[in-house]
């Protein structure tokens, strides 16, 4: 039986997925627009971001993985995604 709490938690991933492809798409055509290395690398921090977020979704829905383990692939994908963002901010 599916909770509230259930389906807030997938309604909120569902929601936070698209705020990362709409980021990731907006940086994407910034990029396209002026080739810098710069917009390059915060489209590849941003894309590993929001993959991040459907990692751990999909994870947690469709696998037997422990919440702990669902949570370090979230992490590892987030700790790149902002390293390279970070990168991107620093050259």
């Amino acid at each position: 039986m599916t909770t509230h709490w259930d389906l807030a938690l997938v309604g909120i991933r569902i929601v936070l997925l698209l705020m990362g492809l709409a980021t990731t798409a907006i940086s994407f055509r910034a990029y396209r627009r002026d080739r810098t290395r710069y917009l390059r690398d915060a489209t590849i921090g941003f894309g590993f971001i929001t993959l991040g977020v459907l990692i751990e979704g999909f994870l947690y829905q469709f696998t037997e993985l422990t919440l702990t383990q669902v949570h370090i692939a979230e992490s590892v994908a987030l700790v790149i995604g902002l390293g390279v963002l970070l990168r991107s901010f620093l050259d």
